[in-house]
């Protein structure tokens, strides 16, 4: 699938989930796919508990936080004390 084709699964409405890109036609944020990975979840058990999801849905979710990072020069991973 092409990045475009995968991009175009990303959706932005003010109206849901308070304007945070989502997975279309569902409430699922990409903030909260990255996060279930992120704490060791797998693509395969994220598919089973959320039935109407595709893989290619969770390629979306790596791919749009890929390109929203690409222009960035500094991330904080820590907050200054």
């Amino acid at each position: 699938m092409m990045e475009q084709q995968l991009l175009e699964r990303i959706t932005l409405n003010p109206k849901v989930m308070v304007g945070k890109p989502v997975i279309k036609g569902t409430r699922l944020t990409v903030e909260y796919v990255l996060n279930l990975l992120a704490h060791g979840a797998t693509a395969a058990e994220i598919l089973e508990e959320y039935q109407g999801l595709a893989p290619e849905d969770i390629q979306a979710c790596l791919l749009f936080a890929t390109k929203s990072l690409a222009n960035t020069t500094f991330v904080p991973l820590l907050e200054p004390t």
